[in-house]
């Protein structure tokens, strides 16, 4: 049954592809059949995994397999911090149980565990297959060249500046709408190492929380090609003369190569998070206190989360969350884009389930599931500085508009889940 609400996700889509067009380096050359495939796909992959039951069958085992991952991760960080982090022998009663729950060995070590076995299962090829597979899809069906779409599909799973590594002998090479699109798809998803993250903060607050963490960073990728495509048009002579292939595969040298590098790599990641985290925690902070000094409005201080809820209400009540609602959303909105996903992730896991509407915290999640943050501005502009040096400063020159797209393609996805009944996900 249509309702509302679903008219508000479908007038959402609408304005986010218009502020695109309206902004685009040519409004002539508008995606139309890219426009309706790239929702299409997001439509009928939403549809399979909640609304088919041998797919929601799937995608309860996906949820079984990170509570099981997040449980073992569990006994290896009890096994080297003990007590410290929930394990036995507690030296001291434990008033608040909750209060076990650190960030730093529940979350951020299931990063380490998941980096490793999926460097484990590209050497045994079955997520090489998977990608591939992906990238077939993307390249058949949204008209992407081989090396991008391989590389698009490795984004989902890998990353947003890892992603591109698969195809580093090619980026030179690649069109500017090319390199923008890779860099707003970065930007759209998250990487497999915090998908499983973010589902543990979520999995006591929101049913099916591993699916749809999942769902939202795989249906956000031709959300991402579709509004780079909008923004930077493709530029058809420039690929038809240079035409590439695929890419050389990431190698490794055994199992245990691959274990101990994907180990080392996800260190690398958990520690960029946690830095990250603290410091853009750390300046969040400094601006409420400054802020604090102003006078009161409407009866309560003036806050960052305050303000940037009035700025965004807007936008999520466009992608289907009730009036009632938006300004909390539109807050965490914010936090994540200047905060990073990780803390809007945890604000929206600490939000009392009578807070806000069921409704509100799937298509949240479905539009926080991203990377693109001011943070993430720096990590891609270092990143690509490495993989593809002769091409900086034209990385530079858009890697605040792929922001802006990546940002407005969570946003697409959750009005894309928006459009559907709400029954759908109970």
């Amino acid at each position: 049954m249509f309702r509302a609400e679903n008219a508000q996700s479908l007038l959402g889509l609408a304005v986010i592809m218009g502020l695109c067009w309206a902004l685009s380096e040519n409004r002539r050359a508008f995606p139309w059949r890219l426009a309706g495939g790239a929702l299409l796909i997001q439509l009928l992959l939403v549809l399979g995994l909640f609304g088919l039951p041998p797919l929601r069958a799937v995608v309860a085992a996906l949820g079984q397999g990170v509570e099981a991952l997040a449980a073992a991760t569990q006994t290896g960080v009890a096994f080297v911090f003990g007590y410290l982090a929930g394990g036995e022998g507690q030296p001291y009663a434990v008033a608040n149980s909750g209060a076990l729950f650190v960030f730093a060995f529940r979350v951020l070590p299931v990063i380490l565990v998941v980096c490793a076995l999926a460097a484990l299962l590209w050497h045994w090829k079955i997520l090489k297959v998977l990608t591939r597979g992906f990238g077939f899809v993307f390249e058949k069906t949204m008209g992407l060249r081989g090396p991008p779409a391989l590389a698009v599909a490795a984004t989902i799973f890998m990353g947003q500046v890892e992603g591109p590594i698969f195809i580093r002998s090619y980026l030179a090479r690649l069109s500017r709408s090319e390199l923008f699109m890779l860099i707003t798809v970065g930007m759209s998803c998250v990487a497999g190492s915090t998908m499983v993250a973010y589902a543990a903060i979520l999995k006591d607050f929101l049913p099916n929380a591993a699916a749809h963490v999942i769902t939202a960073s795989i249906i956000s990728a031709p959300a991402g090609v579709l509004l780079a495509r909008i923004l930077v048009p493709r530029d058809r002579v420039a690929e038809q003369a240079d035409p590439l292939d695929h890419g050389p595969d990431k190698v490794y040298e055994s199992s245990i190569d691959a274990v101990i590098r994907g180990a080392s790599d996800g260190l690398q990641i958990a520690l960029n998070i946690g830095a990250t985290l603290i410091v853009f925690v750390a300046i969040a902070a400094l601006l409420n206190g400054v802020l604090g000094l102003l006078p009161d409005v409407a009866g309560a201080p003036l806050t960052l989360e305050r303000i940037l809820g009035l700025i965004f209400a807007p936008l999520v009540w466009l992608t289907g969350v009730p009036a009632e609602d938006a300004r909390l959303a539109g807050s965490l909105l914010g936090v994540k884009l200047v905060l990073t996903e990780f803390s809007a992730f945890i604000q929206l896991g600490a939000t009392p389930l009578e807070a806000i509407d069921p409704r509100t915290r799937v298509l949240m999640t479905y539009a926080l599931c991203g990377f693109a943050n001011i943070a993430s501005v720096g990590m891609n502009v270092a990143g690509y500085s490495v993989l593809v040096p002769e091409r900086r400063s034209e990385v530079i020159g858009m890697v605040w508009k792929a922001m802006f797209a990546g940002f407005l393609a969570t946003c697409l996805s959750a009005a894309v889940v928006g459009l559907l009944p709400r029954e759908l996900f109970h």
